[in-house]
């Protein structure tokens, strides 16, 4: 669901039991913690599964990543392992975490922002994803590749608030 508060200039997306985007992310079991919002784990998946993705979703990925270390758990830290198990059966998933991943690191180079920080944890987490054993249908989908769509365009709200 999208909420508009055109008065106030917010967009709010509200998930329930999955996260539908460019890419399909079940939340239902992972909605158990405490606080109203999602983990910084999926948080994180929120803004580097977006296929187009924008400066905006950068610069909140590089927040994300200065703000929570990468860890095995989801206390106030990007979840690594969850992440890795999400991507090991998913090829498409993975694929657009990538591209976004390099998308941050350039990114991150013209912000005012501990660059080396953003870079080790996004190395931590992709030396997570990595060592993680791939599914047969994520391998079976990786020998497709780039050849075939991997992901969904979802239709964007754009107000006026919003620059193009």
């Amino acid at each position: 669901m999208l909420y508009l508060d055109g008065q106030n200039g917010r967009q709010i997306d509200i998930f329930i039991d999955r996260m539908r985007m460019c890419h399909i992310v079940e939340l239902a079991d992972r909605l158990n913690h405490a606080g109203p919002c999602l983990t910084p784990a999926d948080l994180l998946i929120s803004k580097l599964q977006v296929y187009e993705v924008n400066q905006k979703d950068l610069v909140d990925t590089v927040a994300l990543l200065l703000d929570h270390p990468i860890a095995d758990h989801d206390d106030d830290a990007i979840n690594a392992s969850y992440i890795a198990r999400l991507t090991s059966q998913d090829w498409g998933l993975h694929r657009t975490l990538r591209m976004n991943t390099e998308k941050v690191r350039s990114a991150v180079k013209d912000l005012e922002v501990p660059a080396e920080t953003v870079n080790q944890r996004l190395d931590e987490l992709w030396r997570a994803i990595e060592a993680h054993p791939k599914s047969l249908k994520w391998r079976l989908r990786a020998r497709v590749g780039d050849r075939m769509a991997w992901y969904e365009l979802p239709e964007e709200v754009r107000q006026p608030y919003q620059p193009d």
